[in-house]
């Protein structure tokens, strides 16, 4: 395969993927523009690694994985204690403003990997396995991180809001 076709079958990639991984890492931190940063990041270094790559059977899950270490890795750092003052008008859930809003707030008061847990268990309907591969982590670890996050979120939003 040539340079050239590896680089249309990237761009096709990018192009498929660039609007979900947006969305996850909207719901991962609370920013778009620090989700539309994540994802360049992201892409940026799929690309790197695109040629080796070649043998995977999901690159998709590969481009959710180095999503989330990028979230994480900007978690770590000083400068990522920004905060945004103001919500891009973009939907990404059916239900109304008000409920989708409050359902933000409470998500962004969960810590990272708390929030990337319940955002790919709950929002994103992954499996617990597929969940702990992605972090890196047990599958006991999702299991008891998912089921505290969710008592918080409960604690936040209150019990109707959940059921």
């Amino acid at each position: 395969m040539t340079a050239r076709d590896r680089d249309r079958e990237f761009v096709e990639f990018a192009r498929a993927q660039a609007t979900g991984l947006r969305r996850t890492a909207y719901l991962l931190c609370h920013d778009w523009h620090l989700a539309q940063d994540l994802t360049q990041i992201a892409l940026a270094k799929m690309y790197v690694a695109w040629n080796r790559l070649d043998t995977l059977a999901n690159p998709g899950a590969y481009a959710r994985k180095t999503l989330l270490r990028a979230f994480l890795d900007h978690q770590r750092k000083r400068s990522s204690r920004e905060t945004a003052l103001e919500l891009a008008p973009e939907t990404t859930v059916d239900a109304g403003p008000e409920l989708r809003l409050t359902l933000l707030d409470a998500l962004a008061e969960l810590p990272p990997r708390d929030r990337a847990i319940v955002v790919l268990r709950y929002w994103e309907d992954h499996s617990i396995d597929t969940v702990a591969a992605l972090l890196g982590v047990s599958v006991s670890v999702v299991k008891s991180q998912s089921m505290r996050s969710l008592a918080r979120l409960r604690e936040l939003l209150g019990e109707d809001i959940l059921t």
